[in-house]
């Protein structure tokens, strides 16, 4: 324990810092002083004066009776006015019909609250800070002072030390307290590890004074965490009640009460609040800030071992004053109203909602594969993994595939693996990632499939995200996982050495495991429920921080039901599996599956020679690519010798998914594979099928425009069997309207997909806004899925996608998607793609066009200018039936890492803006 012996000249207790400038013009943004009030309550020390933030007696001068009571509490080194955006929103929602009372106390000892006595004695330093136990006392004093109404709904929210305080306040009053809502914070620490350095630092005995009441170093750090730094007026705000070592004496305390040994004073506090919540059942809220250097994400994990109910947003990007760094007000009373609707809403506005029928019967996941080791197929080939050497074993057989899953499936349970822990596979697509997943399936694990497509960074974000506890990988995905220190308990794919095995922190490997446990069957274990999780499955990342998306066992058995009879997948098919999700699918549906030789985070590295090697290998009838692959395999087509097209004739479904498909490209792909159907079906990892339209409907609707020549964007076809799409019509301002529509009543209408299917995704994980904005309830008794696509539908129901929302270009005549520019610029011969972005204020964007050539960028541009040369500038403009501003040339469009196809217009907006203004511009 420190000896807070810097604190013996501060004033005895009842001193408390003035609040008559907190009225001053400017010195407090965004905080307004009718808000700030002093309440004298009575504490278990005594009588002392609080200084509050407070929106009832607004309310009450209004005659507005309250929603309900918000009792906000901040932590150290912070007050009241962290707050400040919080009651500011609860007031605007009065003019609404909504509002809540928002009550922020500044604790004893911080912000504009009475100061306490600091004694200089060490033997009394005990009584030298504010305990957590005093904390809550001091809770209970201010609420009894300000006679709040119980009548109607309470709720606590708190942010760092506050947010432990404000929990185990409402554990003391579970019977008012109606729901919790946190920030970063924690309820637990274990004695036995280390408090993270950013802290440890301060708490060292001989650090705290200093760092903490003699100077302003803890203040400092903390106000520097904010995301893009704080301004200049709310940092000075910040640090007003704490300029002098007189008013920093609380900050000192508040370290000196972190209960991290166990002989802590407030250690026992700690453990009665933190033992209380896992009998809480009420609504939570955890808002968390994933970049906080204090309360990590070990803390979050934490939470939600004890509240697995709690509703759990990460703000990626953001850290621990989350409250600085986003807008935490929006998500707070939209949750709040959700939680505690007004009398005339239907208290639960999913209640009795559904998705459509599936398109097939759904059966479990491991049916196929049971029902195949008993048939006459079972010694044919189950998975065929051509990356391997070729003196090792490529193809396991059905009956061993299932042999293996079982041996896996019994072991991992005897390690300790159990239903719903969540298990990040490290491992390439192949046999082995196949034995893994399925394994982790039958017991009910969790599978986290983040792919190396999102690179160290994004791939480190998303397994943090999903918080596994168990990490199963080979050797290359260990050791980054250990260097970065992932969570979770490390499994190894081969046996390590004892020296490779310490040093990866592994516990045990896979090949160990199969060995030691072959022949066992897990009888015992019951099958998964339909409703239970079965996968994470991360985004591409290509507009934004990768998602983690939720699947159940139940809406995978409806996807596979789909794949089956959408695309006739059969038993006994066999296909080659260029594109990852439809690799993992393959024993479900009953089908071969052959992966090729070539890098998984480079679809573009797939050759002709290696499609007709895994072909030739699996007897393949099948193959499943992103248009990047498809664009190299056509291009490596003259390796190929003859028995290798023979291969490739016996090809009859070819399916691109991922990106649209350049009609073009179609028809070099059907001179490779010259029996195939070739489809181009229409999806997202939150729904990987959609709509489906084959190459000669591509070229049908290329013409079906009113003058022969098509409409703007890609068709992507019909919906299949099970999908029912609705859309959302955008306003001038570009943004879709809250009533969905039929789009057979709106034929061309621009608007947002919005799609309703058995197979969609069961949510976001661990991004409960994310979620719910996605959502949409409120049209025909259906669950709906807003795509963030727009689009719009033709007199024949097929879908013209035309981009993505957030590249809607909003012009003076109103939005555009980028697809009616890129469409006619894309046909011209110069040009191999095109994007469409728009440029300055929304509503009054300029179209510009930027082109990557067919052949070189010299020949296009200006000089060493990206401008484009006026006779391709005006033919561009020529083609486009919407007003282009400015064409600009660039050599390549950037591309997303995962598929190689997507265009990342955002960065091309931000390109071009530069370009246009006259700035010296980074290459891209």
């Amino acid at each position: 324990m420190a000896k807070l012996k810097a604190w013996r000249s501060i004033p005895a207790a009842g001193a408390r810092l003035p609040t008559e400038h907190i009225a001053a013009e400017g010195a407090f943004p965004g905080l307004d002083p009718k808000w700030s009030r002093l309440v004298t309550a009575k504490t278990d020390d005594g009588a002392h004066t609080f200084h509050v933030l407070d929106t009832g007696p607004e309310l009450a001068e209004r005659g507005i009776t309250p929603t309900g009571t918000i009792l906000a509490v901040h932590g150290n080194p912070t007050w009241s006015y962290l707050w400040r955006r919080v009651l500011a929103a609860s007031l605007e929602q009065a003019a609404e019909g909504r509002a809540w009372r928002v009550i922020a106390p500044d604790q004893l000892d911080m912000g504009l609250s009475d100061r306490l006595e600091h004694p200089e004695a060490p033997a009394a330093e005990a009584e030298s800070y504010r305990r957590f136990e005093q904390r809550l006392g001091d809770l209970d004093g201010l609420m009894d002072a300000l006679d709040v109404d119980t009548s109607v709904p309470l709720v606590t929210l708190g942010h760092d030390w506050g947010g432990v305080i404000s929990m185990g306040w409402a554990m003391r009053h579970a019977d008012e307290v109606d729901a919790v809502v946190s920030l970063n914070t924690a309820v637990d620490h274990p004695v036995d590890e280390h408090v993270p350095a950013a802290l440890r630092a301060a708490m060292a005995p001989a650090v705290l004074p200093i760092s903490t009441v003699e100077t302003e170093g803890f203040l400092k750090v903390t106000l520097g965490l904010a995301e893009g730094g704080l301004e200049s007026a709310v940092k000075k705000a910040y640090r007003a009640p704490y300029t002098s070592r007189w008013g920093r004496g609380g900050i000192g305390g508040f370290v000196a009460d972190i209960p991290a040994l166990s002989e802590h004073v407030s250690r026992p506090v700690l453990e009665e609040t933190s033992s209380k919540l896992t009998q809480w059942q009420k609504p939570t809220l955890f808002l968390w800030g994933p970049q906080d250097p204090v309360f990590q994400d070990r803390y979050l994990a934490d939470l939600l071992e004890r509240l697995p109910h709690a509703d759990v947003h990460r703000f990626e990007g953001s850290g621990h004053l989350l409250a600085e760094d986003r807008n935490i007000a929006a998500p707070l009373f939209t949750w709040l109203d959700d939680r505690f609707p007004a009398a005339d809403v239907q208290e639960d506005a999913r209640s009795g909602l559904r998705s459509p029928e599936p398109a097939g019967e759904v059966s479990r996941l491991h049916d196929q594969l049971e029902h195949l080791t008993m048939t006459w197929r079972k010694a044919s080939p189950a998975v065929v993994d051509m990356g391997v050497a070729e003196d090792q074993e490529r193809a396991v057989s059905w009956d061993d595939l299932a042999e293996k899953v079982d041996a896996l499936a019994v072991g991992l349970s005897e390690l300790g693996v159990s239903p719903g822990d969540r298990v990040s596979l490290l491992v390439q697509p192949g046999n082995d990632l196949t034995v893994i997943l399925y394994a982790c399936l039958r017991i009910g694990a969790v599978a986290v499939v983040a792919d190396q497509g999102l690179g160290l960074k994004g791939m480190t974000r998303a397994v943090r995200s999903a918080r596994p506890q168990w990490i199963i990988g080979a050797k290359p995905g260990l050791t980054v996982a250990r260097t970065l220190n992932w969570p979770g308990r490390r499994v190894s794919l081969d046996v390590l050495s004892g020296r490779q095995a310490k040093l990866l922190g592994t516990v045990a490997s896979v090949e160990r495991l199969l060995r030691s446990h072959s022949g066992r069957s897990p009888q015992d274990l019951p099958y998964p429920a339909p409703e239970d999780p079965a996968a994470v499955l991360f985004t591409s990342g290509s507009t934004g921080p990768a998602k983690g998306v939720l699947y159940t066992h139940g809406r995978l058995g409806a996807l596979v039901a789909l794949l089956r009879q959408q695309f006739a997948v059969k038993p006994g098919s066999s296909l080659i599996a260029g594109f990852a999700p439809f690799a993992l699918l393959g024993p479900a549906i009953g089908a071969t599956s052959v992966t090729p030789d070539m890098s998984v985070t480079k679809p573009s590295t797939l050759t002709a020679v290696a499609v007709a090697e895994a072909a030739l290998a699996g007897e393949a009838t099948m193959f499943f690519g992103s248009p990047a692959a498809l664009r190299n395999v056509v291009a490596t087509a003259g390796e190929l010798s003859a028995e290798q097209r023979d291969a490739l004739g016996g090809i009859y479904l070819v399916l691109s998914a991922g990106a649209p498909v350049h009609p073009v490209l179609l028809d070099q792909v059907q001179e490779l594979f010259p029996e195939a159907e070739i489809h181009t079906p229409y999806g997202m990892t939150e729904g990987l099928l959609q709509a489906d339209i084959s190459r000669e409907q591509v070229h049908e609707a290329m013409t079906s425009g009113p003058s022969g020549e098509g409409q703007p964007g890609v068709c992507v076809g019909r919906p299949v069997d099970g999908v029912r799409f609705a859309l959302a019509p955008l306003d001038a301002e570009g943004h879709p309207v809250e009533q969905l529509v039929e789009p057979a009543d709106h034929v061309g209408t621009l608007g947002e997909i919005v799609v309703s299917a058995a197979h969609l995704k069961e949510g976001y994980d661990r991004l409960w806004l994310t979620d719910r904005q996605s959502r949409r309830d409120t049209y025909d008794g259906l669950i709906w899925h807003r795509t963030n696509d727009v689009g719009h539908f033709d007199a024949e129901g097929r879908l013209w996608i035309q981009g993505r929302l957030q590249h809607v270009i909003t012009t003076p005549a109103g939005p555009v998607g980028p697809g009616t520019v890129e469409t006619p610029v894309d046909a011209l011969d110069e040009v191999a793609r095109a994007a469409a972005v728009g440029v300055g204020p929304a509503g009054t964007q300029a179209v510009v066009v930027i082109a990557e050539p067919e052949g070189s960028a010299k020949a296009l541009r200006t000089g060493r200018s990206p401008l484009a040369q006026p006779e391709f500038a005006r033919t561009v403009r020529e083609a486009s039936e919407v007003p282009v501003s400015a064409v600009l040339v660039l050599e390549g469009l950037p591309t997303d890492i995962r598929h190689n196809s997507k265009i990342d217009r955002t960065r091309l907006a931000e390109w071009a803006a530069e370009v246009l203004a006259g700035e010296k511009v980074k290459s891209l």
